[in-house]
């Protein structure tokens, strides 16, 4: 067997110990359950294993609509989207995220970008895609990785939108069945929004 194959069981293997124990780490560090091991598995194999580039991936017309998908949830349409901080705050500067944590209606964070990144999650897209700045180029391509992340950008690019959502909705809170309380899109502003961008229906998940 070679290396990179050991590498990739391995990997598996740990992915599914941690589901066995009842829970997975999302970005944020808080504990969130998965519902079936065979689908998680077989996400993160497909996005593994799916021969994309980002350049290619960026191209891609669902992912463009998913991209508008979740930043319509974010609030970051506008003109200004790419410099908008938790609040609606701009920030002056794309040398580097803003870094600033902001506090409204009991909730701080560091939110900021057209994809209302937090620091420590652009920290660690930056440094895995060795990404120069917080330009709009950086934040777009930090938000593919994020998809390929949630093992969400295969089932983007072939147009299955509902298993994409459910697996994205812990990195996005706005979008819908997000668990954590916030106002979310609805099941079927989401499904207008992706058809309003003209993405393509795929088979579902």
């Amino acid at each position: 067997m070679r290396a990179s194959s050991v590498i990739v069981a391995a990997t598996l293997g740990a992915a599914a110990y941690v589901w066995w124990r009842g829970a997975s780490v999302d970005a944020g560090g808080d504990a969130t359950e998965n519902t079936d091991i065979g689908d998680w598995i077989n996400s993160t194999w497909e996005d593994w294993t799916l021969d994309i580039d980002m350049a290619t991936a960026l191209s891609n017309p669902n992912v463009q609509a998913f991209s508008i998908l979740v930043r319509t949830g974010e609030g970051t349409l506008g003109a200004d989207g790419y410099r908008t901080m938790f609040t609606g705050r701009l920030f002056d500067s794309y040398a580097d995220h803003p870094r600033q944590a902001i506090s409204a209606n009991g909730i701080t964070s560091t939110a900021a970008g057209a994809y209302q990144m937090l620091a420590r999650t652009w920290d660690e897209m930056r440094a895995k895609y060795n990404l120069p700045d917080f330009s709009p180029a950086s934040q777009d391509i930090a938000f593919v990785g994020l998809l390929r992340r949630r093992g969400a950008l295969a089932d983007v690019i072939a147009g299955r939108f509902e298993a994409a959502i459910r697996k994205c909705n812990r990195e996005w809170a706005s979008l819908p069945g997000s668990p954590y309380g916030q106002p979310t899109l609805t099941w079927d502003r989401a499904r207008a929004v992706l058809a309003q961008q003209g993405a393509s229906e795929g088979v579902a998940a």
